[in-house]
């Protein structure tokens, strides 16, 4: 029973130690209450020397009190009645003893304590010791008229702390429940104004609840305070980028099922009449057709296997060491056969190892889209060049004499599908849009220009290990 106790104890002050009002009130509560006990330290200083300044004037009246009393008779004696008044002001009833001594300038105890402790400056009050008790003592020197030589006596006056001591603590006391008054309605006008503060952020979490999963369009950045726009203005960018990536998937979709159709269509026409034909040169003219788009959408699925890969987030971030030239000659050794077949001159430039870091399947994969095409586009008895060379990053370069790209659809064939008008090569569209995701994945970039003599070079710039 403890165990659950504590354990709903610990969840709700973790839920309370992540919530801004709470956050917000312990940050204004923390300065206040530095403020405060600042303000507390130097108000009992305060206090003390007011205290202290009190009874420094009461000293001070008492001694002169005192001194007005003082005579000298017909033969020259000092003598001093103390008036009741000069003891009775330090009657405040904290039960305050007092102390005095009158002396003469010779040194003649005239009245008082002969061992009264003197302070070592005239009307100024300093803390002694008398009598086992802490005393506050002023002296006063006063002349009087009749005596002899520089006729003037000195009058001493302590008195305990008890009054003094009160005094301070109620000074203080008073100014502790004023500070304390403060912090309380600080704390309640703070509770209120987080309220009201937080209550725009609230309205925009409840808008952004309500809102159904196919509702993008922008929220208004008015309804918070301008503090909170940047997050409005942000959430908007981001439903903008969802909506963007929704309508490009839904295009992606569009366009792999009408891909995907066309031959799939073939397919199951070209079955059908192999499985009526009675000839065998049609049949097997029919077969041969039907193997090559079969081949054709075996192509087209790896190609959006791999785009979909390819893309941002399909998999998990990986840091394989690639060596491309390595992997550039792999692949076109892969690709001999049809290069050969079409004598087509094949051709690799990479005198060292180039490493490079990221996902190596992905890197492969833009190789191959990249000597696919170019063998695929060239004519026949063509060259494909292929270089890898270090300039900084690492720098591929795989260069055909085809028909190349104009300039002015060079941004479009990077888009999922697209096809240049008048294109006679077999394709899907797909292949430099892999290129693309995958160099850019890997913080690269990749740029098209016209090849010397006729053609396309496709320039690719990646990061070195």
């Amino acid at each position: 029973m403890s165990s659950s106790v504590g354990t709903r104890i610990g969840a709700t002050v973790a839920r309370l130690s992540r919530s801004l009002r709470v956050q917000l009130l312990c940050w204004v509560l923390l300065t206040l209450l530095g403020a405060i006990g600042f303000n507390l330290y130097d108000s009992f200083w305060t206090a003390d020397a007011t205290a202290n300044l009190v009874t420094d004037r009461t000293l001070l009246a008492s001694a002169r009190v005192i001194v007005e009393a003082v005579r000298v008779d017909e033969g020259g004696n000092v003598q001093v009645d103390v008036p009741p008044a000069a003891l009775e002001m330090f009657d405040t009833g904290f039960g305050d003893r007092v102390f005095y001594q009158v002396i003469t300038v010779w040194g003649s105890l005239v009245s008082g304590f002969p061992d009264l402790p003197l302070p070592a400056s005239q009307r100024v009050g300093e803390d002694r010791a008398f009598h086992g008790a802490d005393v506050r003592v002023l002296m006063l020197d006063h002349p009087v008229v009749g005596l002899s030589g520089d006729g003037a006596i000195s009058v001493t006056v302590a008195v305990t702390h008890n009054s003094q001591y009160a005094m301070r603590r109620q000074l203080w006391l008073s100014d502790f429940s004023k500070q304390f008054v403060l912090v309380f309605v600080a704390s309640l006008v703070t509770i209120l104004g987080l309220q009201r503060g937080l209550a725009p952020a609230l309205r925009l979490r409840d808008a952004v609840r309500q809102r159904g999963r196919n509702r993008l369009d922008p929220l208004p950045p008015e309804m918070v305070q301008s503090e909170l726009q940047p997050l409005v203005h942000a959430l908007n960018d981001h439903m903008e980028r969802v909506q963007s990536q929704m309508a490009a998937q839904r295009r992606f979709v569009s366009n792999a099922a009408h891909q995907l159709r066309t031959p799939l269509a073939l397919i199951s026409t070209q079955a059908s009449v192999a499985a009526r034909e009675e000839d065998a040169a049609r049949r097997d003219e029919a077969l041969a057709a039907l193997r090559t788009s079969t081949r054709q959408i075996s192509r087209l699925a790896s190609q959006l296997l791999t785009l979909s890969r390819a893309e941002p987030g399909s998999r998990r971030p990986r840091s394989d060491a690639t060596d491309l030239s390595k992997a550039a000659r792999e692949i076109l050794e892969a690709h001999a056969e049809e290069a050969l077949r079409r004598n087509i001159d094949v051709g690799l430039e990479a005198d060292r190892p180039v490493i490079v870091e990221g996902d190596g399947t992905m890197l492969r994969e833009m190789l191959v889209n990249l000597i696919d095409n170019a063998i695929r586009y060239s004519s026949t008895d063509g060259r494909v060049t292929v270089s890898i060379r270090q300039e900084g990053d690492a720098v591929v370069t795989v260069e055909d004499n085809g028909p190349g790209i104009p300039v002015s659809e060079r941004d479009q064939v990077f888009e999922r599908f697209y096809r240049i008008i008048g294109t006679e090569s077999e394709g899907s569209g797909l292949g430099l849009a892999i290129v693309r995701e995958v160099v850019e994945g890997a913080g690269g970039s990749v740029s098209l220009g016209d090849a010397v003599g006729g053609g396309l070079v496709v320039t690719v710039r990646l990061p070195l290990a």
